[in-house]
C-alpha cells in the first residue's frame, strides 16, 4: 500500500426529513445565498423545506446554475454575493449546483485578477466562503469532497479544481428528494458513481485489499440497486442505497494508498465541452475503449474486477477481460446509456478537434502510470466511434 494522508471534514446528515437540520447547521445571523438550478426544487417541496429551515436568516437566491455549470453564470453569482455581503452559501441540487457553489465560494475571496486561473492554471484557492449542501441528485459525490468541474462556454473548455477550503461544512442527504427525478438523471447518477469507483480501482495492485473490497462493495451495490431504481424510482431503500453509494464512491475513502487513473474523465470532459453530452454518458463512451487499449497494464485488476463483480471465471485471460468489458457495457446499456460516439452523432472531426486542443494545451502523462499521451487519446477515441 502506498503512503497517504486522509482528510474529510464534511458532516453528513442522512435520512428522511433531515432538511430541517439546516436550521441548526447554518451559523446564526449568517447572510445566506441559496443556489440552485432550473427550479425543480420549487415543484417537489424541497424549496419550501429549505426556506422553512432558513426562516431566521437573510436569504439571497441565485437560480439557474446549469448542468455542467458555466463560469459565466457563476461569476454573476459571485458579483451578487459580494454586493450582498454573503457570508454563507447553501447549495440545493445535484453535483452541478454543488460544483458551481464551490467555485462561487472560492471566487468570492480569490486574491488574483482572474478566478478562471484556479481552473486553467491550477492555482489553489487559499480561502473560500463557508457553504453547505442539500443533495437532490446522487451521482457526482460532490457533496462530500472538495473538487469541482466547471465549463467556460466562451471557449468550450471544461476544467476541474479543488482545495482544502472547498469541502462543504455539511451535506444533507434525504433520499426522498430524489423521488421526482427523471429516469435519465437517475441513470446518469448510477453510471457516474460506478465509473468514479473504476477510476480508483482499475489500475494495478499495491496490496491494498481493504480498499479493493470497499470499492467492490460500492460497485456491487450500484450494480444491484441501479436497475431497481429505474423500475421503481420512488422506493426509499433503493434510492437511499444509491445515494450513499454515490457519496462513498468519491469521498476519498477508497482512493487512499492506491494509484488512481482519471484519464476517462479527462477525455470525457472534452466531449461534454464540445457537444454538451451528459457527463456520465461521456464516461460510458470512453471507458470501454480505454480499458481495451490499456488492458495489458491493467490486466491483474481487470481480471479481479471481472471475477469479483461480474463472476467472470472461464476462458483465457484475454477472453475473461473482454467478457468483463462487455459486462460493463451491458450494465451501462441496461441503464439506457449508449456507449458509442456514433450514438451521439459525433464523428472523426471531433476527434481531430480534441487532439488539436490537447496539443495546444500540452496535455501529457495521463493515467495511473502516466503513460497515456495525446496519440493514445486519439486511438482510444477512434475505438469509441
Amino acid at each position: 500500500m502506498n503512503n497517504f494522508q486522509f482528510y474529510n471534514p464534511v458532516k453528513i446528515i442522512f435520512g428522511k426529513g433531515q432538511i430541517a437540520a439546516v436550521a441548526r447547521e447554518v451559523p446564526a445571523n449568517a447572510r445566506v445565498m441559496l443556489t440552485y438550478g432550473g427550479g425543480s426544487i420549487k415543484k417537489n417541496g424541497v424549496y419550501d423545506q429549505v426556506m422553512a429551515a432558513l426562516k431566521n436568516h437573510q436569504v439571497i437566491e441565485f437560480q439557474g446554475i446549469e448542468p455542467n455549470p458555466r463560469y459565466e453564470t457563476l461569476m454573476q453569482a459571485v458579483s451578487i454575493a459580494r454586493r450582498g455581503q454573503v457570508d454563507f452559501i447553501l447549495a440545493v441540487g445535484g453535483g452541478s449546483v454543488i460544483d458551481g457553489t464551490k467555485f462561487i465560494a472560492a471566487a468570492m475571496l480569490y486574491d488574483g485578477d482572474n478566478p478562471w486561473d484556479m481552473l486553467s492554471k491550477g492555482i489553489k484557492a487559499k480561502k473560500a466562503v463557508p457553504f453547505g449542501t442539500v443533495l437532490t441528485l446522487p451521482g457526482t459525490g460532490s457533496e462530500m469532497n472538495s473538487g469541482a468541474v466547471i465549463t467556460r462556454a466562451e471557449t468550450s473548455e471544461k476544467f476541474s479544481f479543488g482545495s482544502p477550503f472547498t469541502f462543504p461544512q455539511f451535506s444533507v442527504l434525504d433520499p426522498e428528494t430524489t423521488f421526482t427525478l427523471p429516469l435519465r438523471q437517475i441513470s446518469n447518477g448510477v453510471a457516474d458513481a460506478f465509473t468514479h469507483v473504476l477510476e480508483q480501482y482499475l489500475t494495478y495492485p499495491v496490496n491494498a485489499p481493504l480498499q479493493d473490497r470497499m470499492a467492490e462493495a460500492v460497485l456491487l451495490t450500484l450494480k444491484e440497486e441501479g436497475p431497481k431504481a429505474l423500475d421503481n424510482p420512488h422506493d426509499y431503500d433503493t434510492m437511499a442505497n444509491i445515494m450513499w453509494s454515490a457519496t462513498m464512491a468519491l469521498n476519498g475513502v477508497i482512493r487512499v494508498g492506491v494509484p488512481t487513473d482519471w484519464a476517462t474523465h479527462y477525455i470525457g470532459h472534452e466531449l461534454t465541452a464540445l457537444h454538451g453530452i451528459d457527463h456520465a454518458r461521456t464516461l460510458a463512451i470512453v471507458l470501454p475503449s480505454l480499458l481495451r487499449y490499456k488492458q495489458e497494464t491493467k490486466k491483474e485488476k481487470l481480471l479481479q474486477y471481472g471475477e469479483r463483480v461480474w463472476g467472470v471465471t472461464v476462458g483465457t485471460d484475454d477472453e475473461k477481460i473482454e467478457a468483463t468489458i462487455q459486462a460493463t457495457i451491458s450494465f451501462f446499456e441496461s441503464l439506457d446509456i449508449r456507449t458509442r460516439l456514433q450514438d451521439y452523432d459525433v464523428d472523426e472531426a471531433t476527434i481531430r478537434t480534441i487532439v488539436k486542443r490537447l496539443q495546444e494545451r500540452g496535455t501529457k502523462n495521463l493515467g495511473e502510470r502516466a503513460d497515456i499521451q495525446i496519440e493514445d487519446i486519439e486511438k482510444i477515441l477512434t475505438r469509441s466511434l
